[in-house]
């Protein structure tokens, strides 16, 4: 199938830069990183890591100094969480795609970013007499009758909803790293638990990313206790804290957590100095515009989440950054 993308609220001036899953860096820097994964000297005779086998053993490798961050997909572009939002963003080159996740009825983990199915789905008309239209109160067999698609561009009718497992199968065929956010945990009690079966059973996604990439997999929730368990769960997966942390407070998070992940607005270049210090990354969202991107990499952030990757990664490369 051809993937059309209907809707372009802005013009492109160049073309999206070329996807990159390797980043080069010398023999020299790399020797340093076979030093690290051995625990004492290396030599470096190649000037990028390209094996599988190289894997870091911890959270701690060295990363790429910006990441572009798909915000629940290329959601400018295609109906947000669902897995053609992917596609598109993949083919748009991002570094890494973000994904919400809740739970059904019956237990099931699927994407969806509300805590109810009205916005991004036809679910009142085809349940028109329900009491409730929230995620929690429909069986995934209930859900795999809506459409997902046609809310955004009815080119896309017909889109279902996915389930965690699906969008773990495609993202693993793609290469594309994830940050999966779990929504709303108040609501969803031992999530986080659901959440690391899900990966126990997948080998894929319990290997770290190679030194000098994404992170294969991080996991990040605005109830910051249920990333503290998830972190004991999934030990050697970086998970990041949604939202502000008070600058008094940073080097407590930083015991276990490995990112602070907040709001664009409500940083600025002496906060993610602050958070960067404590030896923690940060990831601001959602970074839409021009000028917001430009304020972000000004700020010195590790990571812009955005509904526009594709916009990203051209001020990226006109930055070189």
């Amino acid at each position: 199938m051809t993937l059309q993308v209907p809707l372009i609220p802005h013009t492109r001036t160049s073309a999206p830069a070329p996807r990159t899953r390797r980043w080069v860096r010398t023999a020299a820097t790399t020797a340093v990183s076979f030093a690290f994964l051995l625990g004492g000297t290396a030599t470096a005779n190649a000037d990028t890591v390209e094996s599988d086998d190289v894997e870091s053993a911890s959270w701690g490798m060295p990363r790429p100094d910006l990441i572009d961050v798909a915000h629940r997909g290329a959601s400018a572009y295609a109906p947000e969480n669902t897995l053609v939002a992917y596609e598109v963003a993949d083919d748009l080159g991002t570094h890494m795609a973000e994904i919400d996740v809740q739970r059904t009825a019956d237990g099931e983990l699927v994407l969806m970013h509300d805590v109810t199915l009205i916005r991004t789905t036809n679910v009142e008309e085809v349940f028109p007499d329900r009491d409730s239209y929230n995620v929690g109160d429909f069986t995934l067999e209930e859900m795999r009758q809506l459409d997902a698609g046609s809310w955004f561009d009815e080119s896309f009718a017909g889109e279902p909803i996915p389930t965690l497992g699906e969008a773990l199968d495609l993202f693993e065929e793609l290469d594309l790293p994830m940050l999966l956010e779990a929504k709303s945990t108040s609501l969803y009690p031992g999530i986080e638990e659901d959440i690391a079966e899900e990966l126990w059973q997948r080998s894929y996604w319990n290997r770290p990313g190679r030194p000098f990439e994404p992170h294969r997999l991080v996991i990040q929730a605005f109830e910051w206790d249920t990333m503290e368990r998830s972190k004991e769960l999934l030990p050697r997966i970086p998970h990041g804290l949604l939202g502000r942390v008070d600058e008094s407070e940073i080097e407590d998070y930083a015991q276990w957590a490995d990112q602070i992940n907040p709001n664009q607005n409500t940083i600025d270049a002496d906060y993610v100095e602050a958070v960067q210090d404590a030896g923690l990354e940060i990831y601001v969202y959602t970074v839409n515009s021009e000028s917001d991107i430009n304020r972000a990499i000004d700020n010195g952030v590790n990571g812009i989440i955005s509904d526009y990757p594709d916009r990203v990664l051209e001020i990226m490369a006109e930055r070189d950054v």
